[in-house]
């Protein structure tokens, strides 16, 4: 038994917040039918055709659910979405703002008829505002969010390397339609939840917002260095590899010091007597330790580092993760089926060893819509019809 056996998600949904949050409620066993437009279906479908011509972001965020194929607009389309909402437990959207409403699928309209469904609306800024109707994309997110203006080095701010504005939005969905079931079983009602994106990354920017509390000056751009930790990033050693490292405290220093870099003396070194001043002078503190580590290779430095118990790690590229020792020896790799074959998958964060995860294929563009009618009760003929019509 899985801890969502049971539960019903219908989601129209489309890109990487949405489908990332069902994914997870998939996982947990729930059956998850994702409503995609005919012919086209989630627009993330064609964002690349690296997995054996599919696409990266939608392989990654699409297993284990059926996909149904339905053009909302179609006069035909309400009839079969309020037969799939009659038993449904929960309904997750990220259309545009607005659409949702104009489809009778606003919180408000449907809980009169299903007071137990949990509606939950993801959107980039929420649903009042002024910037309610703006577009809202992930780098747009984490440019309005200012995790731009602390990532990156001074002569060029960064975005992240994945879409961490989407994948926050979609935990905090995730997160509160769990929450909301708990609810729903002491109250026997449902909800509505409203996630906005800006609002889950600016949650997520808590520390530099602080550290810049009331006017103070925010933490400086530092590449891949930490903006007020020193010494922590990256340092390059003899062999030209990089080792990243992170000293947390005092004692940490002192054995850096003695045991790794083997001068003693900068322990009293009052240029480096604190972080904060390790901090401020980084540069000439950057080139006593790339100095010392210029003797030695990265294996070694790291095998200085573990030895006392600085924490540290290899600078990873995609190929060594996807062959990293620890996933391989906790055993986290599983294989999905896919339109396009089998593919490598990794096991959910985290899961009680009281269940398996669901771990399903990822649907083909309405590859479930014919099962699915027959199961709301529509026969060949109907389906038929549907198609004919565009509907489906």
């Amino acid at each position: 038994m899985r801890p969502l056996d049971g539960i019903k998600v219908v989601t129209l949904e489309h890109a990487i917040a949405a489908p990332f949050c069902t994914r997870q409620l998939a996982d947990l066993g729930a059956r998850v039918i994702k409503v995609e437009r005919p012919g086209a279906g989630d627009f993330a479908r064609g964002y690349d055709e690296r997995v054996n011509g599919l696409s990266s972001h939608f392989v990654w965020t699409n297993r284990s659910k059926e996909s149904l194929t339905l053009d909302v607009k179609n006069p035909d389309a309400s009839a079969i979405l309020a037969a799939l909402l009659a038993d449904a437990d929960v309904l997750v959207q990220n259309l545009a703002p607005g659409a949702a409403d104009r489809l009778g699928l606003g919180y408000d309209t449907l809980s009169a008829e299903h007071p137990r469904l949990i509606v939950c609306n993801i959107s980039g800024y929420g649903d009042n505002g002024p910037y309610r109707d703006k577009k809202a994309y992930d780098l747009l997110i984490q440019s309005e969010a200012g995790f731009l203006s602390v990532t990156g080095s001074p002569d060029a701010p960064a975005k992240a390397g994945c879409s961490i504005a989407d994948i926050a939005a979609g935990m905090y969905a995730y997160t509160n339609i769990l929450s909301a079931l708990l609810l729903r079983g002491r109250t026997g009602k449902g909800c509505r939840i409203d996630v906005s994106m800006l609002e889950s990354m600016v949650e997520w920017m808590g520390y530099p917002m602080y550290y810049a509390f009331e006017g103070q000056t925010p933490p400086a751009l530092s590449g891949a260095s930490h903006a007020t930790i020193y010494p922590y990033g990256p340092f390059m050693a003899g062999d030209r590899r990089t080792v990243m490292m992170g000293l947390q405290n005092e004692r940490e220093w002192r054995l850096f010091c003695e045991d790794v870099l083997g001068q003693p003396e900068l322990v009293t070194d009052e240029r480096f007597s604190s972080n904060s001043k390790r901090s401020a002078a980084r540069d000439a503190l950057r080139e006593i330790i790339e100095h010392a580590f210029s003797s030695m290779s990265a294996a070694q430095v790291i095998e200085r580092l573990d030895k006392v118990g600085i924490a540290n790690a290899q600078m990873n590229a995609m190929q060594d993760v996807w062959a990293h020792p620890q996933l391989k020896a906790r055993e986290r790799w599983r294989s999905v089926r896919t339109p396009a074959g089998e593919v490598p998958a990794l096991l959910p964060p985290g899961v009680p060893e009281n269940f398996v995860p669901r771990m399903d294929a990822v649907p083909a563009l309405g590859e479930h819509t014919d099962s699915i009618l027959r199961e709301l009760g529509y026969d060949a003929a109907h389906i038929a019809a549907l198609r004919s019509a565009k509907a489906i």
